[in-house]
């Protein structure tokens, strides 16, 4: 299922991303050589329908033509190149390409195989550092997201954006299996076609190839706003819901994608419940356990938060509610730098 190459394909460079399709035979991992060995690892459509890593990453590569020299060795996953023909975050039948890397709970799939060789092939090359680069639907600040606290983690999300989130739920995805290889971020975008958002990317990932190391000093309190994410809220399978008023069980707020990175206080109002109970909701903490009534209350047909939290991926785009899920759910988590 994978492929592996020491150059960049001919012609590669020139495609938008549903075009890859036609030049790559599928998942590939392209290994290119730099001045310091040691390889930044960049990981890109892990989701097809999520266009701005490979824009950036091709912009990036671009200024390196004609036999210049990379400052740093190079190793570039590009991920689900099918889903991004059709402009899917994934196809009927294919398994979530950021939820099948090594500690994940899914099922045994050839896709989670594939996860599995690309950790061995890069544990061999023993990487620097490892950027995964994504879009997001609603409206969302860019962010990096860290699963270790730790200061080389810590200060790579930092530069890229002082607002870091730090989060063990999902598993299975990319940064926390390559936290046990090197310093690991998810980079979050913003929306798709975004040009401010290919362009952050770009210039992030040409500054991690300029490090020579990196900083093992803490992080100095005010120069982050650290957010942990306790919770992932996803919509009961069996619900029906929607954003306008009409047959579904469940109505969210038309405007819910505008709380993203608030901090909301109890009882703001997400949507109301017709005909159905919490069971409508499926939140789960860092540890899997079901825990809706921590965070949500039913008052008179009305859907409100229980307690005060910061919503973040809030969406309104109803597949990738039904694929992924609704939100995630953060607490401010400032005192826990002191665990660097």
């Amino acid at each position: 299922m994978l492929t592996q190459y020491d150059h960049i394909p001919d012609g590669l460079l020139t495609l938008e991303a549903d075009q890859l399709i036609g030049q790559l035979p599928g998942p590939s991992l392209i290994h290119l050589p730099g001045r310091k060995p040691q390889p930044l690892f960049v990981s890109v459509l892990m989701h097809g329908n999520e266009h701005v890593g490979w824009e950036a990453i091709r912009l990036l590569l671009k200024r390196y033509q004609g036999g210049k020299e990379l400052p740093r060795s190079l190793s570039l996953f590009i991920g689900n190149v099918a889903a991004a023909a059709e402009h899917k975050r994934l196809l009927p039948g294919q398994s979530d390409y950021n939820r099948v890397w090594p500690g994940c709970q899914a099922t045994e799939s050839a896709e989670r195989r594939m996860m599995a060789q690309v950790v061995d092939l890069m544990r061999e090359r023993k990487p620097f550092a490892s950027v995964d680069v994504h879009n997001n639907t609603g409206l969302n600040p860019h962010y990096a997201c860290v699963n270790k606290l730790d200061s080389a983690f810590l200060h790579l999300a930092l530069l890229f954006s002082r607002t870091v989130v730090y989060f063990l739920r999902p598993k299975g995805v990319q940064s926390m299996a390559f936290a046990e290889l090197c310093p690991s971020v998810t980079l979050e975008c913003g929306k798709v076609g975004s040009a401010h958002g290919v362009e952050h990317a770009l210039e992030y990932l040409e500054a991690c190839l300029h490090l020579a190391e990196h900083p093992q000093h803490p992080v100095a309190h005010q120069d982050i706003d650290l957010f942990h994410t306790v919770a992932q809220v996803k919509v009961a399978g069996d619900t029906r819901f929607g954003f306008s008023p009409g047959e579904s069980e469940l109505v969210f707020d038309p405007d819910l994608d505008h709380m993203n990175f608030r901090e909301l206080p109890a009882g703001t109002l997400f949507g109301w419940v017709n005909g159905r109970g919490i069971e409508a909701l499926d939140v789960r903490d860092e540890q899997g356990a079901e825990v809706a009534r921590d965070y949500f209350q039913i008052d008179d047909g009305q859907l409100c938060l229980n307690r005060s939290v910061m919503p973040s991926m809030l969406t309104k785009n109803l597949e990738v509610i039904k694929q992924d899920c609704l939100c995630y759910l953060m607490e401010r988590y400032t005192a826990h730098l002191d665990q660097q």
